[in-house]
Order: C-alpha cells, then structure tokens, then sequence
C-alpha cells in the first residue's frame, strides 16, 4: 500500500511540474520577443560535449533561433549539476547522461528529453592477468566508477541484471566504489578494484595506456549500442511557455550531432581552435577525432524514445526505480513529441547540406 502511494504522489508530482515547472526555479527570463529565452548548458574540456561547441562554432544555435526571431544564451558551468541548474533556473536546456538522469526524473526532475545525440561512450576494463576476463567473472567483485549515480554503475546493473546477477541490496553480487574518473585507470591497475567503469576520453586513453581487458563496451554491446548514452533535454517549464525555443533548440543540436558523425575529425579541430577543448599537438586533435568518430552521433527522437523505455523498464527490474511508477506516464512527460522537430538530420559534408531523417 505505501509502495503504491509512493508511486502515486511520485508520478503525480511529474505531471504538476511538467505544467507548472519545477517549484523552486526561478521565473523564466523573458527576451525582446516576449518569449522565454532558452539558457544552453556548456562545458569545456568536454570531448562528447562536440554537438553543442559545433552548434555555437557553426552557427546553427544562431541560425535556427534567428528563424523564429528568439534569443539564446550560452551558460558555462557544470554539467554534473543539471538537477540545481534546472531548480535555480540558470539553465533550460542542456546534454546529458541518460542513466545519470533516469533517478532523478523519476523523482520529479522536471527535464524532457527531446532528442538522441550520440551512443557508445562508456566502457568496463579489468587488468589481465586477474582472472577476470568476462562479464560473468564479476560475481563478488569490486567495480570502481566515478559515482553511484553516473550511468557506468547503471549500465552495468542493466547488463549483469540480465546475466542473473543481484544488483542491488546488502547480499548483492558486486559492490561499488567511487573514485575520480581520471584516478580510476591507476586504482585498477594498482589493485584497488577489480574492475572500472569509465567514460571517454578518459577511456580512449587508458585502453592505449594500461594492460587491460576490455570487458564490456556499450558501443558494440548488441543491446546498449542501439541506444544513446547520451541525449538533449530542455525543462518542462520551457515546453510549456516556449515550445517553438525548445523546438529551435534541438533542432539546432541535432544538425552538429550530424555534423560530428559526418566530420569526427573535423569536428575536433573546431573544439581545438576554439578552445573546448585542450590540445599541445596535431596528434591531440588526431585523438579526439578518432574518439569521435568511434562514437555513433546520428540524432534520432524515436531511438532517443526507445533507450528511454528500455532503461526504465531494466532500472525498474533492478530496483533503481520504483517497480509500481507508470512507464507510460513519464514516457507522455519525459519524452514527448515536439511540433517543428524532425526524428533527426543527416549532413553532406561535400554540399554542406543537412537531409532530414524520418
């Protein structure tokens, strides 16, 4: 009874705030045209940041929100803080994690995705050597990750899950421990853990560093690399007062999604000379291209759609997320379709034309 009550006032709060927005945030700051203007999160130093510094490199965040006679604002700060950026209104619209994400959505975070961005960019090393050499050598192991809440020990729920392993709980079949995302190469290699869940760049490196064994990659899993690890998302709040912004918004990100899966390498010179991204060589720009182009950065609505379900269902089995939660509810919510927004965009890099994706 209280497991269902909590259900019931979980999804009941979603539905409030996908109306009213998130209580405590700020009031929306209005433009010249009377509409609120949409505040983009920007990070530097972030590799799969590529769709947002190639959005304000090439223009597209000027041209799509010119087209609509909006204003925009570019806000730098953390990208591991969405959930106080959206409360306090300094940001509306934004680029995440979508495993990071999932908990507090399902706690009425007020954020909708809107789009897929790109798939692939976490992976789960072992030393060799140890004995652990598959997923299934797991059981009673250490895992170290950069957060209990990042996506990598999310991920690895969903898959070992599926393996039969208990996830979760005091008699669970792996444990977790957290370290700094660049310390955990050395904290495996040393011993600390038994294995580690990292995201790229930090990944690209240590596999080139390290002798490792790469046990699990989302990128060619046969069921993760069919899904974004991570996705756009714009607060409800500006769905409500400003869907043709939240609109220009997405579209603007999926045409420099598609720009980066056309031009990985030419994508990263641009966050080089820009200053996204730190570089003392050509070889620098050379890595970060072929980290690039090792990821899948088409944009899709309906597979973003689709990673969305499948995590939800997974997180629910596993016990992240409350098993009585409505799927079809936050899916209504969470995901909804916006009028103005292809399912994605293709680029020519030769015409320097974008197709629509259907």
């Amino acid at each position: 009874m209280k497991k269902k009550l909590l259900a019931f006032l979980l999804v009941t709060a979603l539905t409030i705030t996908s109306v009213t927005g998130c209580g405590n945030s700020k009031k929306g700051e209005e433009g010249k045209s009377g509409k609120q203007v949409v505040k983009i999160l920007n990070n530097k130093e972030s590799l799969c940041l590529a769709p947002v510094h190639i959005a304000i490199i090439n223009g597209y965040f000027d041209e799509e929100f010119k087209s609509i006679g909006q204003e925009y604002k570019v806000v730098t700060s953390n990208i591991d803080t969405i959930t106080e950026q959206i409360t306090s209104g300094e940001i509306n619209a934004g680029y995440g994690l979508t495993g990071t994400l999932m908990q507090p959505i399902s706690n009425g975070l007020a954020i909708s995705f809107v789009t897929g961005l790109h798939r692939g960019c976490t992976k789960f090393y072992s030393k060799k050597g140890t004995g652990v050499d598959s997923l299934e050598d797991l059981k009673g192991k250490t895992i170290g990750v950069a957060s209990l809440s990042d996506s990598a020990p999310i991920q690895l729920k969903r898959k070992l899950y599926s393996l039969g392993f208990k996830v979760n709980g005091s008699d669970a079949d792996i444990q977790f421990v957290t370290y700094a995302m660049t310390d955990l190469p050395a904290a495996l290699d040393n011993g600390g853990v038994d294995a580690i869940g990292i995201h790229d760049p930090v990944a690209y490196n240590a596999e080139k560093s390290y002798d490792f064994n790469k046990i699990l990659d989302i990128g060619e899993d046969e069921v993760f690399s069919k899904e974004y690890c991570c996705q756009a998302y714009v607060s409800q709040e500006l769905i409500k007062n400003n869907p043709e912004g939240a609109a220009a918004y997405t579209r603007a990100i999926q045409k420099a999604a598609a720009f980066v899966q056309a031009q990985p390498e030419e994508a990263a010179r641009l966050q080089v000379e820009h200053g996204y991204m730190p570089s003392e060589s050509d070889e620098d720009i050379k890595s970060y291209g072929e980290i690039l182009g090792s990821l899948n950065y088409e944009p899709s609505v309906t597979l973003g759609r689709e990673t969305f379900v499948a995590s939800f269902k997974d997180l629910q089995n596993t016990g992240d997320l409350d098993a009585s939660l409505d799927l079809d509810e936050f899916t209504k919510n969470v995901y909804p379709d916006l009028e103005g927004v292809p399912n994605g965009y293709t680029y020519d890099a030769k015409t320097d034309k974008f197709t629509v994706i259907k």
